[in-house]
């Protein structure tokens, strides 16, 4: 173990404060209401009338966004898809919010908003070639959001987000300040290069002050999971795992009570609940997975305060580092990427070093690749449960001395070149599954 030099230390400080951020609702839906609402705040200003809502908004989306969107809970709406995401950040979003764009809303503004909807406003299409040039995107880009609004004068304005859900690009450039940060932040990026040696030492070794910000995550994605018992949101997984059949069958047992946390909180976000999660690498239930099993594990086995802080943060910037390689929006479940940090944030807890920790990773590798995401919708709570217990088993065998060898599967000696491999599979590999499961998604009568 080494001390990580204060620049670096910096750097991903402000790496995991870039990526780990609040949100409310599904981030896919999320980010085309977070356009919408900048490119109609473009519009005000440039037509100088402050209360003006777009005659008409066309929306040109990537097949991903697509595919995430169509079958989501919009917070506060009790509806489901884009129409209302894109209607409501219209009418109410804010863009200074970021992922929280649609907090705002409220019962008038949905009714606002699906009247807006009634009439034939929105047109929502896949982005084709001629889209991606425009806004000087490459068309492989899985997370592609073009969002153009007018009057009824014949005024327009756009707005452009691509490869993370709050970077705005192209036409609307001029908002990546406001979300992504300051020009005098370029000194604190992230180094080129992560790896998991570098991310273990920073989250042990660094000055418990300077990290112990990542605790507001576990605050608020705590509280969802709590929250979310006091209603019947989706498919209400987390309140089966706490109903008396629940407990019967599971037991009162610390793998448990990390599924119930787990699941509940994704219960109520998938749902479209108006309860912000502390998110990861653009993602809520990501945000959730990576946080809510260290949680509940540093809880139950009398962790100091130090050592969670220390579990969270590893936990969050290995599922930082393994989207880097993955991108932010692939034909892998973002769940494999999360609790592979939640993983290593329990090995860490069960007084794992290194060794065990770079285990962990290569158990979990070795076992969920190959998760397929078929869009974000409720039943995501189930993917969540299932990569949170894969994460206490890989971490029970890594604390033993067991691991996957690299005669076995894709995992290779090198945990760097494990994770490179699940990368590689999962953006790359699997691209014609995700081609195939929006065609299913697309073609199915509901």
């Amino acid at each position: 173990m080494i001390m990580i030099d204060e620049k670096i230390r910096k750097r991903l400080i402000a790496l995991v404060k870039q990526q780990v951020v609040p949100a409310i609702g599904c981030t896919e839906p999320i980010c085309v209401a977070l356009a919408t609402a900048r490119a109609t705040e473009t519009l005000r200003r440039a037509t100088d009338n402050p209360g003006l809502v777009p005659h008409r908004i066309a929306v040109r989306l990537s097949a991903n966004i697509l595919k995430n969107a169509m079958g989501v809970g919009i917070p506060g709406t009790g509806m489901s898809g884009l129409p209302i995401a894109i209607a409501l950040g219209a009418l109410i979003g804010k863009s200074e919010y970021g992922l929280e764009v649609l907090r705002d809303s409220n019962p008038e503004a949905v009714e606002r908003g699906c009247q807006y909807i009634d009439e034939g406003r929105i047109d929502i299409q896949l982005a084709t070639a001629d889209d991606f040039a425009r806004c000087g995107v490459q068309c492989d880009e899985k997370l592609f959001v073009d969002v153009r609004v007018s009057d009824a004068d014949g005024h327009s304005a756009a707005a452009s987000i691509a490869h993370e859900h709050t970077k705005f690009t192209g036409c609307a450039q001029e908002a990546t300040t406001a979300l992504q940060g300051t020009k005098e932040d370029d000194d604190s990026q992230a180094p080129a290069e992560l790896n998991l040696r570098l991310v273990f030492d920073f989250a042990t070794t660094a000055p418990i002050e300077e990290i112990d910000f990542i605790n507001e995550a576990g605050r608020l994605n705590m509280a969802a999971a709590g929250k979310s018992l006091e209603h019947n949101y989706g498919h209400c997984l987390g309140k089966a795992l706490h109903r008396p059949l629940g407990r019967g069958i599971m037991g009162e047992s610390i793998f448990s009570h990390v599924l119930m946390a787990t699941a509940s909180a994704c219960d109520a976000r998938m749902a479209g609940a108006m309860i912000p999660v502390m998110s990861n690498s653009g993602s809520g239930n990501q945000g959730i997975c990576a946080t809510n099993p260290v949680m509940v594990f540093a809880e139950e086995n009398n962790n100091t305060a130090e050592e969670r802080t220390r579990a969270l943060m590893l936990s969050h910037l290995t599922a930082i580092y393994i989207k880097q390689h993955l991108g932010s929006l692939s034909a892998l479940c973002g769940c494999v990427v999360a609790s592979t940090g939640s993983s290593v944030g329990i090995t860490y807890l069960m007084g794992g070093k290194y060794e065990q920790v770079a285990a962990a990773v290569k158990n979990m590798i070795a076992n969920l690749t190959g998760m397929i995401c078929d869009g974000a919708k409720p039943s995501c709570a189930l993917k969540l449960t299932s990569g949170v217990s894969t994460a206490m088993l890989s971490a029970m065998l890594a604390m033993q001395g067991e691991c996957v060898t690299s005669v076995e599967g894709i995992i290779d000696n090198d945990v760097d070149r494990s994770i490179r491999n699940l990368a590689v599979i999962g953006s790359k590999a699997m691209n014609e599954t995700d081609r195939c499961v929006l065609e299913i998604m697309t073609s199915k009568s509901v």
